[in-house]
């Protein structure tokens, strides 16, 4: 059967020649299929430059600039729409709501550091996964990078919200 895909590639006068996905390195065994959306040069470029796939990073850098993009956009939604968001103390209830979450999370990354984790595999869109998710330990600082990330994005965006009539008077 891969060589029908193969030979569909090849053939310009077939009409499976202009069908837009394909079996992954035309391969149908792999189980994942090569789009024009993640094999495109730009979603590539994109994804291979988030901090889990920049190329040089050590463990902890990739936890730090993960945390604090989490810390930082998880506390929106808590203080803004919570159960608390007409109250005065919305604000402090969404960055304990988004610590608590955090917590939370840099548990479950913990489990899966002590789990033994496999190696990632590559794909299309990531062809080289970088080194530091191949053992427990580039995961447990991963995980230790990410608790403190996450705090001071979210200690970031609380006093940011909080000031935020001080920053305007500020600006403008």
């Amino acid at each position: 059967m891969a060589q029908a895909v193969d030979a569909s590639k090849n053939n310009p006068s077939d009409p499976r020649n202009r069908e837009v996905v394909f079996p992954e390195w035309g391969d149908i065994q792999r189980g994942n299929l090569e789009t024009p959306i993640n094999s495109s040069p730009l979603v590539k470029w994109f994804i291979n430059n988030l901090p889990a796939y920049r190329p040089g990073l050590t463990p902890f850098r990739r936890g730090l600039e993960i945390g604090m993009a989490h810390g930082y956009f998880i506390f929106g939604p808590f203080a803004k729409l919570g159960p608390l968001r007409d109250t005065y103390s919305a604000n402090l209830a969404g960055l304990l709501g988004t610590l608590g979450l955090i917590v939370i999370l840099t548990i479950t990354l913990s489990l899966y550091a002590n789990s033994n984790p496999s190696k990632p595999i590559a794909t299309i869109t990531v062809p080289n996964p970088p080194e530091a998710f191949n053992s427990g330990e580039g995961w447990n600082n991963f995980a230790s990078a990410f608790l403190i990330g996450g705090i001071g994005g979210a200690v970031v965006a609380y006093f940011t919200v909080s000031n935020l009539e001080l920053i305007q008077g500020l600006l403008g």
